[in-house]
């Protein structure tokens, strides 16, 4: 039988266990495919830690490529050996899979297995914070937490394209190297009090939009950090989750505005998602967005990046290998 990892419930900790579970023939609508790669993102550590509740037991995962070796009766659009790649559905970290074919997305020659499975969660989730959750303008000020993530990489990138000026947060010093090159100004929030440095390098009102995924440790100071009629774009809680929030302090003079986008909300429809996905294929064909070399671990090891991830060692993407 294929192997794949699935998460149980130890005590009062969910674990990764890798073991071997049967993979059946695809239902009518879905393909059949043998990962090559797998992304891990921060999404992964919430499903097992149960901060987004999953039923147990579950195998995790939102992200793959891989190639398709058999079509359930209905499908048309995709054939066998197609090589194909996804974001938004459960149960990647395995060899075999069954998913769902109007999810999957048909990848271009000159985008390989494990540039795909490092960007395709991450980078939809930057084309729809840039292009759709609050469209950039030239010349907006904005701040981008975690900049020297897998999400913070790209999006830096695209956001200066875009015209924007791109002041990027850090969380500690050896990771300013890392994002200096995709932004304009660089600020590392563990030299101290943060927000009216922010304010200074925007030109003094401070910035149009933060994107905040670090949540607990930042979301109120992002918030101080905004322009009049500023947006905070929260999106992730690596730091844990966010305060409660009183709704009148985005009011006052400043007018403030808040949103908690979920990428697959912008990618609902095939329309969106092959759209989302043509546009992030786009910007790396142009050079537009440069993705570095994820740093690669086996399948087996995936408690390993998980660890990882959650200890804010690493920088860029993950991607698990079968």
């Amino acid at each position: 039988m294929p192997r794949a990892i699935q998460v149980r419930q130890v005590g009062d900790a969910s674990q990764l266990c890798f073991e071997e579970v049967k993979v059946l023939p695809p239902a009518p609508g879905e393909v059949q495919l043998r990962h090559t790669a797998i992304g891990v993102n921060f999404i992964d550590v919430y499903h097992r830690t149960g901060l987004y509740p999953m039923p147990l037991p579950f195998i995790p995962g939102q992200e793959g490529a891989g190639v398709v070796t058999a079509l359930g009766e209905g499908v048309s659009g995709l054939r066998e050996g197609q090589r194909v790649a996804y974001a938004g559905l459960t149960g990647s970290y395995s060899e075999l899979r069954n998913a769902r074919a109007e999810r999957l997305v048909a990848l271009p020659d000159d985008v390989s297995d494990v540039t795909a499975a490092s960007i395709m969660l991450k980078g939809m989730t930057a084309e729809a914070l840039l292009r759709r959750v609050r469209p950039l303008r030239a010349g907006d000020p904005i701040l981008f937490h975690a900049a020297a993530g897998g999400v913070g990489l790209l999006a830096t990138q695209w956001a200066k394209h875009l015209g924007a000026l791109v002041i990027g947060a850090v969380g500690s010093r050896h990771k300013v190297p890392l994002a200096e090159p995709n932004c304009h100004h660089v600020i590392c929030l563990s030299d101290g009090p943060w927000v009216e440095q922010v304010k200074r390098l925007a030109g003094g009102r401070g910035v149009e939009v933060v994107y905040d995924s670090v949540g607990k440790d930042t979301l109120l100071h992002s918030l101080d950090a905004l322009a009049p009629r500023g947006m905070l774009v929260s999106f992730g809680q690596s730091s844990g989750k966010p305060p409660p929030l009183d709704v009148v302090a985005l009011g006052g003079l400043r007018s403030l505005f808040l949103t908690r986008p979920s990428l697959f909300a912008y990618i609902a429809t095939r329309a969106e998602l092959e759209e989302s996905a043509a546009a992030l294929f786009e910007v790396i064909r142009l050079g537009v967005v440069k993705v570095s070399p994820p740093t690669l671990v086996p399948l087996a090891e995936a408690a390993d990046a998980h660890r990882a991830l959650e200890g804010r060692q690493t920088s860029g993407s993950v991607v698990l290998i079968p």
